[in-house]
């Protein structure tokens, strides 16, 4: 089953449901006016929303035509959104290039931390920056983080990683928008992110792990990431391989000290892969699977060459993230969006 938001003028938006094809929908306020109020009440929306869809899929309803740009992050604004680092690889590589050594419990410990929920960007919305993160040394470092998310049912307290995947609703793609040049200065506070994690975007589609087929397995997505930077190929890491911690595993991590509510979305982190002989990874363009976020290559090429040869984004960059099946069909539409001014919208 595939569901969306549409833009109704509201925040929540109005929840529809999708062909899996992506070419229509229909409306699903007969079950539910908002993704959120589903997934409230889902063991008796689910039955009812997987039977319009598929009516839908069978032509029984007609729908009409569905056009991501129109379309909210699948939940606007959530209760809570807990990011996470599942790829360790990618924490490794930010700690070798600064010099420092990783800890061992990074191995078995996930690190998680608490992002912005009360407004998602829209799948087609401007990163929109204050003036002074496009100063000429860049100093905000504005990047991209190409992620896979899920969204869980309600999960109790001491949950754990073997029941956990029952709890996974929906499976989805997210940019964590990051400032990499804010960052520092506020993990040495002790006190963790706030200025240096912005609002984050979804792509326009959540997904049942049940129609992910074979590509869902023991609560990892098993498919190619895609990540482009002004219409160039970026990175296709496989979001199944690599993956350090399971879904399964960082819901029973989160949910150690406290319940989860149902809308709870959690964040894979850069999704990363190693070099086939156990390195740190290769570009695309010197024939590896590439990075899934700006300061991964930047990482790299510090610690082949001393410094860093790729910038962060300025305004008017356009970053892309997608994913497609083995017919190279979208299967979540696309997370396409501008660096922009605030105030200003961004060039083209």
């Amino acid at each position: 089953m595939k569901l969306a938001t549409l833009d109704n003028g509201y925040r929540d938006g109005a929840l529809i449901i999708v062909s899996t094809d992506l070419r229509r929908y229909t409306a699903a306020g007969a079950v539910a006016a908002t993704l959120q109020s589903a997934l409230d009440g889902w063991s008796d929306a689910e039955p009812k929303l997987r039977d319009l869809f598929e009516r839908l899929d069978l032509g029984q309803i007609e729908g009409e035509l569905f056009m991501e740009a129109l379309c909210l992050s699948p939940l606007p604004r959530a209760y809570q959104f807990a990011d996470c680092s599942a790829y360790v690889n990618h924490v490794d590589l930010l700690r070798r290039a600064r010099g420092a050594d990783m800890p061992d419990r990074f191995w078995t410990d996930p690190l998680v931390y608490q992002g912005v929920s009360d407004q998602f960007i829209s799948p087609r919305g401007d990163i929109i920056m204050p003036a002074e993160a496009f100063v000429p040394d860049n100093s905000f470092g504005i990047d991209f983080e190409a992620e896979v998310a899920i969204v869980t049912g309600d999960v109790p307290m001491g949950t754990s990683a073997d029941q956990a995947g029952d709890h996974i609703r929906l499976v989805m793609l997210l940019n964590d928008v990051s400032l990499r040049g804010l960052i520092p200065a506020e993990l040495e506070k002790g006190f963790g992110f706030f200025q240096s994690k912005p609002p984050s975007a979804c792509a326009p589609v959540a997904v049942t792990p049940g129609q992910l087929g074979a590509a869902w397995q023991a609560n990892k997505l098993h498919l190619a990431l895609r990540s482009a930077l002004n219409d160039q190929p970026f990175g296709i890491p496989n979001a199944g391989i690599d993956m350090t911690f399971d879904f399964g595993q960082l819901i029973a991590h989160i949910c150690r000290t406290r319940p989860l509510g149902a809308g709870t979305i959690i964040g894979s982190g850069t999704v990363s892969n190693r070099d086939v002989d156990g390195g740190p990874g290769k570009s695309i363009a010197d024939g590896g699977v590439g990075y899934s976020c700006i300061s991964e290559q930047r990482m790299v090429e510090t610690i082949h060459a001393g410094e860093p040869q790729t910038p962060f984004l300025v305004s008017g960059d356009r970053v892309r993230i997608e994913m497609r099946d083995g017919d190279d069909r979208s299967i979540f539409g696309a997370i396409d969006q501008t660096v922009s001014r605030s105030g200003q919208p961004a060039p083209g």
